[in-house]
């Protein structure tokens, strides 16, 4: 499918964005480990989250129906915001994401082996955080996905788990991963890449294990899980870039997912290339996922956040984007990049309008998200008539503007909606293929951008 965006006009009004799925991962994950109920509002319906939740069902028991339930849900439809709206049906353990996913949990010790191999579909999230788990228990799983999941790396998170004692195989590094779960004792681990992931997968088995487990990180990375595990009352230390947890069972929890601030940074790109303001409320503010907003001030984006509350450790707000005059060129060097690592396709395609050369550095890892991201965007903005180019595992785009035509996402929900909100500012008439991906992050995505003002449709 392909989304035809006219460029020009200005954006207005006020939004919300879906629930973040980096949080909605954890927290789901953490209601299926814990002890009685959790009660989770505002969780998104995007295909990763969906894949999660299915895979807890296939390994719990009294948790199984509602969360089953909530992850085949094709009655929830998407209606550009974070909620979404469908038709009530009788006896449905959950018909509407504006109602709570009520999840019945039975501790650790109440996971139970899956009749089949877990299917993470495109969420390395999903499979990451989940091995984490699995690797405690006793029995076998197997994790897989599909061809995109298959060709990512997973020998980062099997290495530190069999330092705890987890029988983790690995097909040729990726998947389908197969996990023997067993008794771990606690580890110090010091990755030689920055990975929200794999400390997240290392610490929700260090809560299991014996002793303590250790995370030194390289660089700073989103933070979620030991925000969340604290919260829950976890014996947590955080500092000077080690995380430490000890062995902790908890009970279940309230909670609302805030909305998802790298879905914001579609918005508040589109917003900026329009000249225009616009507000959105319920978006999560954590520091550790909103170091993009520090980068396109650097562009000249001006915004400003208000933190109204706090959400099992996350606080909660609003952002708010004033009109922005022209955009400047920009470096990101590499220890920026764990923060921003999701932002650099909306980034990269922000400074395609400013002058010349901007540079993301030492990017490489963008070759192994959903799709090889560095040189599909690189390819995408020549497709559009700019200029920019892959040299090494560096970006560089040279500005000056796009014209308009045709680029291809290559099934990346980022690349879909970053080449989609960059149009907006090109010269001429501009169809993104494969806008349909951006279901995976943002359901409603088109939506939402035509509901503030932007032209923009689906075509067949």
């Amino acid at each position: 499918m392909r989304a035809r965006i006219i460029p020009g006009g200005r954006l207005e009004g006020t939004t919300t964005v879906p629930g973040d799925k980096s949080i909605a991962h954890r927290w789901l994950i953490l209601s299926a480990t814990g002890l009685g109920r959790s009660s989770l509002l505002e969780v998104p319906s995007s295909l990763d989250v969906r894949s999660t939740a299915a895979c807890l069902a296939s390994l719990t028991s009294k948790a199984r129906p509602a969360l089953h339930a909530w992850a085949h849900n094709d009655r929830l439809v998407p209606e550009g915001h974070r909620s979404t709206w469908n038709l009530r049906v009788e006896g449905d353990p959950l018909t509407d994401l504006r109602d709570a996913l009520e999840v019945e949990g039975e501790g650790r010790c109440g996971l139970v082996a899956a009749d089949d191999a877990l299917d993470c579909g495109n969420s390395g999230t999903t499979m990451r955080l989940l091995t984490g788990v699995v690797s405690t228990t006793g029995f076998r799983s197997v994790l897989t996905g599909d061809a995109s999941l298959r060709v990512r790396p997973m020998e980062r998170v099997a290495r530190p788990l069999r330092a705890m004692g987890a029988g983790i195989e690995t097909t040729d590094g990726h998947a389908p991963v197969k996990v023997d779960g067993s008794v771990l004792n606690g580890t110090r681990f010091e990755p030689t890449v920055a990975s929200a992931q794999v400390k997240s997968a290392v610490l929700l088995a260090g809560v299991d294990a014996e002793g303590t487990t250790e995370v030194r990180e390289p660089a700073p990375t989103r933070d979620h899980t030991e925000r969340a595990l604290q919260a829950l009352g976890a014996p947590v230390e955080i500092g000077d870039g080690r995380i430490v947890v000890g062995r902790f069972q908890h009970e279940g929890f309230s909670a609302s997912v805030p909305g998802d601030p790298s879905s914001a940074a579609f918005l508040i790109a589109a917003a900026a290339l329009t000249g225009s303001e616009i507000t959105i409320t319920e978006v999560g503010l954590n520091p550790t996922r909103t170091h993009f907003l520090d980068v396109m001030s650097r562009m000249g984006i001006r915004t400003e956040q208000s933190v109204r509350r706090e959400e099992l450790g996350e606080p909660v707000g609003d952002i708010h984007v004033l009109p922005t005059d022209g955009i400047s060129a920009v470096r990101v060097d590499a220890d920026e990049l764990p923060l921003v690592i999701d932002e650099v396709p909306v980034l990269a395609m922000l400074v395609a309008h400013a002058g010349p050369d901007s540079w993301f550095c030492e990017v490489g890892e963008l070759r192994v998200k959903e799709s090889d991201r560095l040189e599909g965007l690189a390819a995408g903005i020549r497709d559009l008539g700019g200029h920019a180019a892959a040299e090494g595992d560096d970006l560089v785009v040279a500005g000056g503007g796009l014209g308009g035509g045709q680029a291809d996402a290559h099934g990346d929900h980022r690349m879909a909606m970053a080449f989609a909100v960059s149009a907006l500012a090109a010269h001429g008439l501009v169809e993104v293929e494969g806008i349909e991906s951006a279901e995976v992050s943002f359901p409603g995505f088109v939506n939402t951008l035509a509901a503030l003002g932007a032209s923009i449709e689906h075509v067949a």
